[in-house]
Parts: structure tokens; sequence; C-alpha cells
């Protein structure tokens, strides 16, 4: 049995339909879970009750992790190291591995161009704190030898059919489809790299089911020489047959719309991604695996075809 826990969201999902090429066993967990394929088991249960937790993972040889609570960092606080907990004490007492789908929030600021496995950790903002923590937790019981785990790491991603967790959807795609302008964030002439979520799923499932793959970290397949936010916007808007129109909101706009718009006043904090070089990494693993990400242009291509055709 191969378990996922956060079945719901954009990765969980990509993730399941890859696992089918690996298993027939796979136990989708969430609160209100869905089938991806025929054969899935649901399992609902409240990831922040250690014996649900218990029972969702119970029998499971590789467990994933997908989960994503409320962009909220008072929400994070509250749930994140309690999850993670529970789910440690569940693999350890079955016998599972774990798979962690992580980001690139506890990377030093002035390390983003270029990011590999070994940038160093310096989280500069609240949520990227609780994400250090809880990645070392995760380390502590591996170096323990309590653990067998990975980390597999993302950088913001996009792909089709995704809703409110991608920037470059509801910003650029969504906006522009709906003829208005398209929105960016502090700069549009920074480049910034993009996951594309298929290759993202793929690359997990992978990665759980390669025995020497695990008590590393590893960056998912990531097209290189990213668009700048510029080259997004125009790209996407001449794929759609569209003016390529936008606006972007400087640092002090962000601000002042924080006091108005919950998730505004959440993204305050993480501007330092759009006002420099965002580049991320993956030779480690498509020299590993002999692998290459979707070239940016086929992405958009693909997502234009399948949510706004």
């Amino acid at each position: 049995m191969q378990t996922i826990l956060g079945s719901g969201g954009a990765i969980g999902t990509e993730l399941a339909k890859a696992l089918t090429q690996y298993t027939s066993n796979i136990r989708l967990v969430s609160r209100n879970p869905e089938k991806v394929n025929a054969t899935d088991e649901l399992v609902s249960a409240d990831l922040l009750n250690p014996a649900a937790v218990q029972k969702a993972v119970k029998g499971s040889s590789i467990v994933y992790v997908t989960v994503g609570f409320p962009y909220s960092s008072k929400v994070w606080q509250e749930s994140w190291s309690k999850f993670m907990e529970n789910v440690i004490n569940a693999c350890k007492a079955n016998n599972s591995k774990l798979v962690f789908f992580d980001n690139i929030y506890m990377y030093d600021k002035d390390h983003l161009n270029g990011m590999t496995e070994d940038t160093p950790i310096n989280p500069p903002s609240k949520k990227g704190k609780i994400r250090a923590e809880i990645a070392q937790m995760i380390w502590n019981q591996i170096e323990a030898g309590e653990l067998t785990a990975l980390i597999a790491r993302s950088a913001d991603f996009y792909g089709p059919s995704i809703n409110q967790t991608s920037m470059l959807t509801e910003m650029v795609f969504k906006k522009l489809a709906s003829n208005q302008k398209a929105n960016w964030l502090v700069s549009i002439d920074q480049r910034h790299s993009f996951t594309y979520t298929p290759d993202a799923g793929k690359a997990t499932a992978l990665l759980g089911n390669t025995d020497d793959a695990y008590n590393e970290v590893w960056h998912l397949p990531t097209a290189s020489n990213p668009y700048t936010g510029k080259e997004w916007i125009e790209t996407i808007a001449k794929e759609m047959g569209v003016p390529p129109r936008y606006q972007t909101a400087p640092r002090f706009l962000v601000r002042i719309l924080g006091l108005f718009i919950p998730i505004m006043k959440e993204m305050v904090e993480m501007l330092y991604q759009y006002d420099r070089t965002y580049v991320f990494d993956s030779s480690k693993f498509e020299k590993r695996f002999n692998l290459s990400p979707t070239p940016y242009l086929e992405g958009v291509r693909n997502i234009i075809k399948i949510d706004h055709s």
C-alpha cells in the first residue's frame, strides 16, 4: 500500500495518477478524499489527530505527504509541527518510508539564483522558519537511524486544473482568459522558475519507488532558463491570442491591500521571491534519472488546451 496524506491538491492528484505505474494499491487520505483512479482506497481523516494518522498510515510501505494547510503563518505555526510529529510517529510504528513534498521557503534569500539541494538554509520569513523546522524534524530522525525518508522540493508550481494554489494560474492565466489585466508582484523584470505539476507528480512517485533515493533531498524536475515576469505574461497572452496587458503590484501596495485582504497580508513576507532572480536547479534529479522537465512553452500550451479551450 502506498498512501498519500493530503491527496486532494494539485500535487496529490498528479502523484496519485503517477503511482499507478508502480502499484494498484493506493490510499488517498484527506478530510474529503475523492478517487483519482478507479481502484483508489479513500480514507477521511483529521490529520492533526494522532490516532487518525496512525489509522491512515497502517499497512503502508510508503507514505507521501502533500498536505497544504491554509496559507497563514498562524495556522502553520499551530498545525505543521503537530502534523509532522503525527506522521513521523505513524511511519516509525508501521515501518513506512516517508516522502515529504517540500518547497524552497527555507532557503537564504540571497541564494535564489541557481538554487540547488545545497543552497544555504536561512529562512527569511515566518513561513520559511516553519518549513525549515519540519524538514529538520525529518532529518533528525533520518540521522538517528529511526526513519527512512526523502525530501522532494519544488519551486512555485503551475499546471492544468489548479485552483488558488498557483500564483501563475490566479494572477496570469485566469486574468488573461477573462480579458482582464494580468497581475505580477514587485518586479516584472526578474526571472522566475515554475515547476510543472505533472512533472512533479511523476518525479515524486519515481523517487518514492527508488530505494537508493532515500535519505536525501531532491529538487523536482523544473525547466531551466525561466522567463521573466513580463515574458511569462507575453508568452501566455500570445498563446491565448489576447493582448499582453498587465499591472504590477509594488511592495507598498501589497502592504496596503494586506490591511483588507488576508491572503495579501500573508504575501508581504514572501515578496523577496519576486524582487530578485528566482531560478531553481534540478540537474541532480535530471542526471540521476535521465529525465528532462517539460519545457515552459509546452506547459503553457497544455494548460491553455485543458483549462481555457
